[in-house]
Formats: C-alpha cells, structure tokens, sequence
C-alpha cells in the first residue's frame, strides 16, 4: 500500500513544499501531512510539528497504526533538520536529492554508487599507469594513501611532512607521469560526479508522491518545484504564475575567458565517461553489452592516458569561437527544445496551460569574437569570419533538422487555408500534392543557398573554414541558386509556424508537437546566428579615436575636454545630419590615424555591414561617464546604423565607477536624443570580478547592492526599462555563486523584474552545458529562479543595516586597499608564493593575462588574480578584508552584524560563501609554499596573511553564530571535498616543488641550460602545467 506523507517546511525566511511517499503494508488509501513551522535562533532552529491523517473509507486500525509509523519516520527526518545549525537555509535539503558537491557528507545509501563509479574508474586508470609505469604507478598510490591519512586526521603533521619528503625526492619524468595521473583521476572523479547528480534526480523522482505529477523534477530550484510553491504556499494563482512565465527574459552569454584549461578532445572523452556510467545502469543490459561498455570505458581511460592533455598552441579567437558553437551543437541545440517540452507539459499539468511554441524564456548570447577589450588578437577581420561562421553553423542545423522533417511530412490531404496560400507561390516544385513538402523543400533550397553564400564569404576573408560543402553534407538540391538566402529569423518561423498551425487545426496535433515544435523552439532560442554577438570594446579606445577625429576636424582635442564640453559636442553631432568623415577615407586611413584609431573605428564598419540579429550588445568597459555611452552611440551613427543601432551598455566595475553610475544615468536619461534613440529600454552591466580586485569582496558586494538599487530608482523616475547585465566569473572571488537558484533571488530589490543577463565562461560552460541531462537541469534553474524572484517579497535592508555595511565597506576595502596597493612587499610576495608567473604558459585563452603588460596587480586581470590565489589553497581574493570589515570592539556592531545574518538573505549568502572559500584554504600546504619558494625577508607577510586568515574565519563564526566555519556553502563541498582533497593535497605539495626546482633553472637563453638541463626544463614545466590543471579539477572553481 503506499500512503501519500506530505511535508510542509515553514521558515522564517523562505518557503518550501515537498512530498515524501513511503511504502507500507496495509490495503485502503490514507495520507497523513505534518506541517513543521521553524523558529529560527542564532544557533539554529527550533521546530513544532502538526501531524494531520486522512484515510479513505474503510481505514482500519492497522491502516492507521502503519500512518502513525511513517509519521514517526518522518518525524525522525524533521528533527535532523531542527538539529542542524543551519537549518533555515538547509531545511529544504530534504526535499532534494542532492550530488555530492551539495551534500553535507558522504551518504552511505544515496553516494554508495557514485563511490563505486569511482572505485571502478580509478582502477581502470591504475591498470593502465601500472602497465606503462610501474614506478609511476607506486608514486601515485603513495601519495594517494598519503593524502587520505590527511584527510582522515588532519592535525597529524606526519602524512603531510612525509608527502614533502616524497615530492622532494621524486625524478623529473616520474614526477611528470603522476601528476598526468592525478590530473585524469580527479577529471574521472568529476565525470563520475557529473553522471550522478543526474541519477539522483531521477531516483528523487522514482519516490515521488504520485500526486504530484510532470517531467520536471519535484525539487525547490526546479520549475515544478516553484511552481507548487507559488501556488500552495504564496497562494498565487496559475494566471499570474503563467504570465510572468511567458514575459520573463533570461538571456546566458559565453563568454571565452581563460579558466577552460581541458582541451576540446579531452572533454569528449570525459563527457562520453559520463554517458557509459549511464549506459552500465539500465537494467535490461545484456551481459555481452555490459562487458562492451566496461571495455569501452578502459579504452577511453587509456586513449586519455595515451593523449597530450597539455594545449600546446594558444587557441585563435576564431578558435574559441569555434569552441563556444560547439557547445551549441553537441548539447544544447537538443537540450533546449527537450527541456522546453517538458516546461510545456508542466504548464499543461500544473497550471492547466500550454506553453506557445515560440516562446523563448531562455535565449544565448556569446562575447566570443567580439570581446575587444585588452585583446589585439580580436580584430574587426576576426569578428566578420566568427559572425559568418556562425550563420553557416546554424544555417547546416536547420538544414539537417528539415531533411530530417522533410521526410517525416508525407501528408497528401487536409491542409489550413493559410498553407495551402502559401504552398502556391512556390514555384519549381515537385511536390504536388505533399505540400508540406513543397513549402519545407524550398526553405531547404533557400537554406542552402545561405550556406553557399557563407562559404563565400569565408573564402573571401581567406580563412575558410575546413568543413564539407552542402551538396556533400545533405545531397544536391537543385535550384538553391534561383532563391535568395534566408538571413532574417521571420524568413524562417513564419513558414514554419504556418506548418504548425495547419497539423494543429487538421487534426495532427501530435505530429505538430513533435520535429516541427522543436525546429520552431530552436529558431525561437538561437536565430539563424546560433548566438548574436556582443562587442566589448574599453571606453578609453573610443575617446583615443573621437580624439584623432577633432583634432583633424580642427576643433581642439577630445581628450583633453572636460564632460561638460564633451556632453555638448556629442549631443551636437547625434542631432546634426553631417557625417564627420567619408567611411572610405578611414578605410584608406587618408588621415594618418593611429593605427588602434583605426581598428577601434572598422569595428563599427563590420557591424554596420551585419543583420542586425547577428548583433548583441555593445559593452564598453571601464565606463566612466555619459560621454562614454554617447560617444558610442555617435560612432554608430557616423557609420549609418541610426535605424538598427546596437544596444550600449556601459559596464561599471570599480568601486568608483559603481558609486558613480547613478549620475551617469541621470545624465544619459537627460539627454533627449538619447531618449529618442533607446526607446526607454537601457541595459546596463555590472562588473563583479574587477570591483572585487579593486576594493576586495565585502565593499565591491556593497558597491553593487547600492548601485544596483539607485540605478533601478533613476530608471524608475525616467520611465526606462532598465535590465542589469551581470558579469559573474565562475567563482566567489569573481562574483559567482555555485548556489544560482538562492542567488538570483538574493538580488536587491525590484533589479530583476523578469529580466536578467549573466555571463557563462571557461569552465563554467562546460559544467552547466556540458550533457543534455545537466543543461536540462541547469535551464530549469534559471527558469524558476527568475519567476520565484518575480513574486519573493524581499527584505529592505533596515537604515542601520545599511549602516553598518557603509561601516563594514569601508573597513574592509582600507584594509585590502593597503595590502594589495601599499605594502611594498604584497606584489613580490604574491608573484613568488603563487604560479602567478607561470600561468602564461597554460594557453588556455586567446587574451593576454595583463591589459598593460608592463604593469603591476592593478593591470592583472581579475582571472589570474584569482586563479593563482586558488593553486595555493589560500583564495586570497575572495577573503582579503573580510576580516577588517566584520571585526568590530563595539557590541552593537556585533549584535547588528548578526542580525543581519539571521533576517537578511543578501547578506547571510555573501557570508555563507566567504565561509565555504574559508573552509577549503589549508594552513600546511599554502605555508609549503611560502617556505620553498618566498625569499626570507618577504615570509613575514606570509605569516600576516595567515593570521588575517584565522581573524576572518573567527570573524565569520562570530558573525554567523556558528561553533566552526560552517554554512550552507560549506556543506555543499565538505563531502565532495573528502574525496577530492587526498588527490589535490599531493598536487599541491609536488607543485610546489616544482615551482622551486624550475625557478631555480637557468633561463631559456642563458648558456648555462645545456640540452640536457634544456630536455629535464621541459618535462619538468609539463608537469607543471599538469599540476595546475588537477588542481583545477580537484576545487572546481579556480578561475
């Protein structure tokens, strides 16, 4: 019998409602539902429990004895909740199946197939190192058995000082071939992970009460989940769940900032790991087809062995451009029209809806050939090939997906009206009756046609991509010369929704539903550019080329105009009808500009020559001023883009700049041309990792959180849709939040409004897009975040909250502003006691490390900065400051400081993610590498640096009124970290060494480096390379 047990979770700052079904053996239907109410204290939670039963006609006394039995089960579940210290964050962990980097320890039911996954993977892998290796093989299981002595006891110094000893006597080739084995095994760890998180979900699914039905998984940041809870609990009505759902905007740009340090090749191997774990798992695997996929697995390990894990070249833009398509077609151009089916039946079964085919909740966007700033290698030439290479990827997958429905529509009768008008202005067609046919091979006709033209244009910019032609790819189609390409999205979803509309209305609805649905849903998301590309371009580029323009007009120099002069010359010329200058006489460069004069102004020339679909944003970093957003606009118009200008978005990221961006939008609002120009819509972006590296987290945090709300009151007050353009890195010094569903709806108040833009990079892509399951699901988060966030009724920070954040700021920004800026021995110390240095040599991104090459960590950018922090365990550029900021003599201080922990989300995420980068810092290792590799008169700061480390981790504890660094961002890595650490810990201590004996070597063109010193450089620096990469893999989050 199952029996329907309903558990209502009731905090002080959220709401959840889950469901949990147990089994028992009695025969009426009954359900018993507990509602919980908790009480929240500074050490926890308190909990008061109702239980309520209802049994169907006929209960007996068993029935209700066996209700009674899982009550008491449940009840059991409930006080662990009350029992953990952090429960009101934690509470809904019970209606989760988390993975284990969400877990707060190692299940021993749930994780015991994931360990077995990892038991079986490493074996694979020690069979293969121990037949190549044996030395290498004995290495790597000493350091490993070395390494979970560690983690078993870590106050026992013996494990650690013996791995030293062992790192120090290690050859150059062996130490090569165990971090190579390292760096594979913790890569298997996370493809094994990857695979289970998804079977969690599936085995939360199988336990579901079945009264709660959908596709969706019944959890919190799911869909489904938010949905119930808007219903049941927010008592929203499904009306007004359905129509925020159908105008909420949530668009995800790839980036290619250099954290990605896997080659292409190697991913697919991982990523095809995953899929085989899947594949061991069905239960009607034949035993041959189970021994085929263990063989399978042993030869992808072997081929990874057997593979050059290091990128040897540093990867072209066009490259990585390549790259982010690729993400596109090998998962998301099916995971997006997947997920949107199922988002389609939830509406269906939650809210009694059906989704409209060409709605698009959920859009892409790419930076990745458009990125300008600090990178010569993106030229105006390089930005024109990615923009026509994208148009010739999406125009071959729309190709093939009508091949694929060409054949599937052999309908001869029962057409709508509508396309049997539409089928008659074809023309050359031998599909006479099929008219679905008819319409479908002329658009295949006309998408040929694009390809060819695309091809063209390639060949003309001479770099052709090597890809098959379209006759050799699809089979010939004649006539695609007599037809004109299809550059528009409408030239393709009219025909295509008029199809549609016929199956529906001649009784094919099922047939609708299927291919066409997913055609119309993928020209809905990605266009027919696959993604329109953003241009980023850094503000003082554009004064340096208005600069060289007024000085050859003759009226004085831009630069050196103050903003008021500036403001009224640009407002002057964006009403004025006479260009500055003839296009061609640029092009020709008959002025003598500059020659990054130049460059800066053909990038408006290649976009004034695109569709504009094929366009995004323009972004101009290190904005400053209104002038720098009008300058912009004028250049666009100088280049005749007045009818499809380009949204400009000015990105503010510094602290300065952040303060200051409310005036510029004041400015901006002012300004009646520019008014008329953006049609009261305004975009802008917030800079989150470089206003960390200028003013350290805490302040940069408060930065945003105010800027974002003045900003959102300007717009208000001038009638402007403003949309916040969030540029996130993957990790918490950067901004990012491995928690997204809990940090969207952490964002100030009345910011998101159903509209919200974010950044996807490096690494970060790959983990959220890397397999359909996990792009499903990581689409799913995004979407319920953003309409959970449009009913949450946040918390108004009260005036003494704020401040004592003005406080805090301050503080902490003085504290890491002295350090990193005035302590003369903060930069000499940082380049040695981190691969800071060394990072240049990964080629993991086409852009150089520094805007300035010549200067010091100001002009580092915010990537390296914090990358080097996080090789050393030490993740200074996530912490730096806290300390100064949440220390305070004064017992009000304190008192406030806690309460705002307690009753305000926005703060006690910042701290609960302070607190999860403080947990995974390690005194030993980040003090190994002071010792082999700081000069003495610098270890001193190494010593300050670690007793500010101790201050911050009390001051968070004080803060949090936790007994140790704890929160919900730690236990979401304590368990994936016990597995991790043993492997990251010996990488860790070879690294080191490493750093020290290369240092120590003669340079590449000292005569001292004999071709034998030359051959042991080498091997040593690829084990070096390979070190940074495991430790990649081992956190997570480094860049």
């Amino acid at each position: 019998m199952r029996f329907n047990v309903s558990l209502i979770l009731v905090a002080a700052t959220f709401h959840s409602a889950s469901a949990f079904t147990f089994t028992v053996p009695s025969k009426p239907r009954a359900s018993v539902r507990l509602e919980t109410k908790f009480a929240s204290h500074p050490n926890g939670v308190t909990s008061d429990t109702k239980l309520s039963k209802r049994a169907s006609s006929g209960d007996d006394d068993d029935s209700a004895a066996n209700v009674a039995k899982a009550a008491t089960k449940l009840a059991s579940s409930i006080n662990a909740i009350a029992d953990n210290p952090f429960g009101k964050d934690e509470a809904v962990a019970v209606a989760m199946s988390a993975p284990l980097s969400q877990a707060a320890d190692i299940d021993a039911v749930n994780d015991a197939p994931l360990l077995a996954d990892i038991d079986m993977l490493s074996d694979m892998l020690a069979e293969v190192v121990k037949k190549e290796n044996p030395a290498v093989y004995d290495l790597y299981t000493t350091f490993r058995k070395l390494g979970m002595k560690r983690s078993a006891n870590p106050d026992d110094p013996t494990p650690f000082e013996e791995m030293k000893k062992l790192a120090y006597d290690i050859s150059p080739n062996d130490t090569l071939g165990v971090m190579k084995t390292f760096s594979i095994a913790l890569n298997l760890v996370n493809a094994a992970e990857v695979h289970h998180r998804m079977r969690l979900v599936r085995k939360n699914e199988h336990a579901d009460d079945t009264h709660h039905i959908g596709p969706l998984p019944m959890i919190e940041d799911s869909i489904r989940g938010t949905m119930e809870i808007l219903l049941e609990d927010d008592g929203v009505s499904p009306d007004s769940i359905f129509a925020e759902l159908m105008s909420q905007k949530c668009e995800i740009v790839l980036t290619a900032h250099p954290t990605e340090v896997n080659r292409k090749t190697i991913i697919r191997k991982y990523r095809n790991i995953s899929e085989l774990l899947a594949h061991l798992e069905r239960p009607d695997l034949h035993p041959f087809e189970r021994a085929e996929a263990l063989n399978n697995l042993r030869g992808i390990i072997a081929a990874i062995w057997g593979s050059d894990e290091i990128r040897r070249v540093k990867p072209t833009v066009q490259k990585e451009a390549a790259g982010g398509c690729a993400v596109i077609e090998s998962v998301l151009w099916d995971a997006v029209p997947s997920y949107l089916r199922k988002l389609d039946a939830q509406c269906r079964v939650t809210l009694g809806k059906k989704l409209p085919v060409d709605v698009a909740p959920i859009k892409f966007a790419s930076w990745i050939g458009g990125d300008r700033d600090g990178n010569p290698n993106c030229t105006p030439a390089v930005t024109q090939e990615v923009i026509a290479h994208q148009r010739l990827r999406a125009a071959k997958m729309f190709l093939n997906d009508l091949n694929l429905l060409y054949s599937e529509l052999a309908i001869s009768s029962r057409f709508s009206p509508e396309l049997e008008a539409l089928a008659v202005t074809i023309e050359n067609s031998d599909d006479e009756l099929e008219k679905y046919r008819r319409v479908i091979g002329h658009l295949r006709r006309r998408l040929v046609r694009t390809v060819k033209d695309c091809e063209a244009k390639l060949q003309s910019l001479a770099k052709s991509p090597e890809t098959l032609s379209a006759e050799a790819a699809f089979g010939a189609l004649e006539g695609w010369e007599d037809v004109e390409p299809i550059m528009k999205t409408d030239d393709l979803m009219a025909p295509l929704k008029v199809i549609y509309e016929s199956l529906v209305t001649t009784g094919f609805e099922l047939v609708a539903d299927g291919r066409v649905s997913d055609i119309i849903r993928r020209v809905a998301i990605f266009g027919l550019t696959l993604v329109p590309l953003d241009i980023r371009e850094e503000s003082t580029k554009h004064t340096l080329a208005l600069d060289a323009i007024t000085r050859h007009l003759g009226i004085g120099s831009y630069k050196e105009w103050d903003e008021a002069s500036r403001l009224s010359w640009l407002q002057s010329e964006l009403t004025s009808r006479r260009p500055l200058f003839r296009i061609r006489d640029v092009e020709q460069n008959l002025f003598d500009f500059d020659p990054d004069v130049v460059k800066t102004l053909m990038v408006f020339k290649v976009a004034s020559e695109q569709e504009p679909e094929s366009l995004g944003a323009y972004v101009i970093s290190q904005a400053k001023s209104a002038s720098d957003v009008l300058s912009v606009m004028l250049l666009q118009k100088q280049f005749g883009m007045e009818e499809r200008l380009m949204r400009v978005v000015p990105l503010f990221e510094t602290l300065d700049d952040l303060t200051g961006s409310p005036k510029q939008l004041e400015t901006l609002f002012g300004t009646t041309s520019y008014m008329d120009a953006i049609n009261r819509k305004q975009e802008v972006m917030v800079g989150y990792s470089d206003s960390a590296k200028d003013a350290g987290r805490l302040a940069a945090c408060w930065a945003q959180y105010t800027a974002q709300e003045a900003m959102a009151k300007v717009a208000d007050k001038f009638g402007v849709e403003l949309t916040f353009f969030h540029g996130k890195g993957g990790t918490v010094g950067r901004g990012g939040n491995p928690a997204l569903y809990r940090a969207i709806l952490s964002h100030p108040p009345n910011t998101i409004n159903g509209r919200f833009r974010v950044t996807e990079q490096g690494e970060m892509i790959r983990q959220n897009f890397g397999s359909l399951e996990i792009a499903e699901r990581s689409l799913d988060i995004y979407t319920a975040a953003l309409l959970r966030e449009r009913f949450t009724k946040h918390v108004e920070p009260k005036q003494k909250w704020r401040d004592q954040m003005q406080r805090v700021s301050e503080a902490s920004c003085a504290n890491y502003r002295y350090f990193v800026r005035e302590d003369p021995r903060f930069v000499p110390y940082f380049r040695q006691a981190t691969p800071e240095l060394e990072l240049g040599i990964l080629n993991i991104g086409s852009r150089p490390a520094k805007r300035n090459p010549k200067g010091g960590v100001e002009s580092l950018r915010a990537i390296p900065w914090t990358f080097a922090w996080a090789q050393t365990r030490m993740h200074l550029s996530a912490w730096l400051g806290v300390g100064a900021g949440l220390n305070s003599e004064n017992e009000d201080d304190r008192a406030t400081l806690r309460e705002m922990y307690e009753e305000w989300p926005w703060f006690r995420e910042i701290i609960s993610l302070i607190s999860m980068l403080l947990s995974k810092t390690d005194f030993s290792i980040t003090k190994n590498y002071d010792e082999l590799l700081v000069d003495p008169e610098l270890m001193s700061l190494g010593d300050e640096v670690r007793t500010m480390l101790v201050e911050t981790r009390q001051a968070v504890i004080d803060v949090s009124g936790s007994k140790d660094i704890s929160g919900p961002h730690v236990q979401l890595m304590r368990a994936s970290s016990m597995i991790r650490n043993p492997y990251v810990d010996s990488i860790n201590v070879v690294q080191a060494e490493l750093l020290k004996v290369l240092r120590a070597m003669p340079a590449d063109d000292s005569s001292d480096l004999t071709p034998e010193l030359k051959e042991i450089k080498k091997v040593r620096i690829d084990a070096l390379l390979l070190s940074i990469k495991g430790i990649v893999q081992g956190m997570k989050n480094s860049g």
